[in-house]
């Protein structure tokens, strides 16, 4: 974290930040700067109607802009409020993410895959971080669209496997599908730019848009 300025130096720094606030010229000055130029011009070689009226037009697109700009600024924050404020009423819900691993916790896990249309008899592997598979549940025929599974933490020996994180791979038929993990919704912030995300148990946090499903 850098210092932060304090005693006269931070003085200095305000005053030097005020005096370019004051510099910035404003739709008033333009118009006063403009009156005062027509006031003192030349007799002989007045001011060039046409320029003077392209200068008006300029400065009034100048302000236009910039209403408009503060217009979706203030519009741009009441939308992430109001992301807020919804995404507040999903905690305790619990969402389906996309992820490629998911978190053992409790003896089970449960997920989902996306399967495509048309697609064949349908598998989710179960790896360690070193990609080796340590269970393979089988599906079956699928239809089209989001289907759940539930992995009991067993390997296929039968034996339990230790709390923690694993890989998941999933196909459908010869293609290689997206992979889903399921957990509570325990909070809800901002991300600035990205707008609402969630804190999602065994998962982490994870964009309001990635959602693929509430239950």
């Amino acid at each position: 974290m850098s210092d932060i300025a304090i005693g006269p130096n931070a003085n200095a720094a305000a005053q030097a930040a005020g005096a370019g606030k004051e510099k910035t010229l404003k739709q008033a000055d333009f118009l006063s700067l403009l009156i005062q130029q027509m006031r003192n011009q030349d007799p002989t070689q007045p001011m060039d109607s046409s320029q003077m009226v392209s200068q008006l037009a300029q400065i009034s697109q100048v302000s236009a802009t910039q209403a408009l700009q503060s217009s979706f600024d203030a519009l741009s924050q009441s939308m992430q409020g109001n992301q807020l404020l919804q995404a507040s009423g999903m905690v305790g819900r619990s969402v389906v993410v996309p992820s490629a691993a998911g978190k053992l916790q409790g003896g089970s896990l449960d997920g989902a895959v996306n399967v495509p249309d048309g697609g064949g008899s349908t598998f989710v592997q179960v790896t360690d971080r070193d990609g080796n598979v340590l269970r393979t549940i089988d599906l079956g025929m699928q239809e089209a669209g989001l289907a759940t599974f539930h992995w009991d933490g067993t390997g296929s020996d039968g034996q339990p496997l230790p709390p923690g994180t694993y890989g998941l791979k999933a196909q459908c038929g010869n293609t290689a599908i997206a992979t889903y993990v399921s957990g509570k919704v325990t909070g809800v912030g901002m991300t600035g730019a990205d707008g609402a995300y969630l804190d999602v148990s065994g998962f982490g946090g994870v964009l309001l848009s990635q959602v693929a499903q509430i239950n």
